[in-house]
């Protein structure tokens, strides 16, 4: 006679092998639900059905469109000169990218679209992008040019009476263009050079990779 102990070992063992195979399918469920490291650090905006077009004229007089700067990464920001301090840090911010890039910040250009054409000149935008890298470009036009601008992109801005002055309230986020021309990314004004220039390399190696 088999012993009470022989008897519950068929039972026992069908148990532990499906208690195993739960644990299998816990962990596989498990792994199947991680959420993948997101490429970017910004907003993946990829794909979007706006900021595809740009036609406005730079510091120089020259009249540029986004197709201008197909094979580098464009940084956009619109702002204004006498902006007391989001636009310079945005900018403080953009040559720091710049630094960090090394040889790569070859490929990229910042673009600053004045929200404020009226006081603005090319000459104040010379001056005053100089100051914070030689290659920045800041664009102007009309102001329905810069009101089309701003519409495509889905920025905000108007003009605040302060006494028998103004000043100019707007969006602060910054896009980045890919190498072929397309809205990818909005970054937000908080974030820092590090996440800046993350983002901004990780479009380069795309388009190195034929992405």
């Amino acid at each position: 006679m088999a012993s009470t102990n022989d008897a519950r070992a068929p039972g026992r063992r069908r148990v532990l092998g499906l208690a195993a195979a739960c644990m299998i399918v816990a962990a596989g469920l498990a792994a199947c639900d991680r959420s993948p490291t997101p490429a970017f650090r910004g907003i993946d905006v990829t794909g979007a059905p706006y900021g595809r077009e740009l036609q406005l004229t730079d510091q120089f007089g020259q009249r540029r469109t986004l197709a201008d700067f197909r094979g580098q990464v464009v940084m956009l920001y619109f702002g204004f000169v006498q902006c007391p301090d989001v636009c310079p840090t945005s900018l403080a911010r953009a040559a720091e990218v710049m630094q960090r890039l090394g040889p790569d910040a070859d490929r990229v250009q910042l673009l600053f679209v004045t929200v404020d054409p009226e006081r603005d000149t090319p000459e104040l935008l010379r001056e005053y992008l100089a100051a914070f890298h030689p290659r920045f470009l800041g664009l102007t036009g009309t102001p329905d040019e810069i009101a089309a601008a701003a519409r495509e992109f889905k920025v905000y801005h108007a003009k605040v009476p302060t006494g028998s002055s103004y000043t100019m309230d707007h969006s602060a986020q910054t896009y980045l263009i890919d190498p072929q021309g397309r809205l990818r990314i909005v970054l937000k004004h908080e974030q820092s050079a590090e996440d800046y220039a993350h983002d901004v390399a990780a479009l380069l190696r795309e388009s190195a990779s034929g992405g």
